[in-house]
């Protein structure tokens, strides 16, 4: 089963891809920068789901 934040953090490293790649393309730094820190992001946020869901199917 996956929670909210395993989504959530998956949502955020598609929209950082697409942000970083739209950067990439365009020649915009920013937006290729802005990019790569909300695909960590969203890498972030899904390994604390993937935490918090080993932690409740362990209880």
């Amino acid at each position: 089963m996956v929670n909210k934040d395993q989504v959530a953090g998956v949502a955020k490293q598609v929209k950082g891809s697409v942000k970083e790649t739209a950067g990439k393309a365009t020649g915009n730094k920013q937006t290729q920068a802005e990019g790569t820190a909300e695909k960590i992001a969203g890498k972030v946020q899904k390994a604390y789901g993937d935490v918090k869901q080993k932690v409740k199917n362990a209880l």
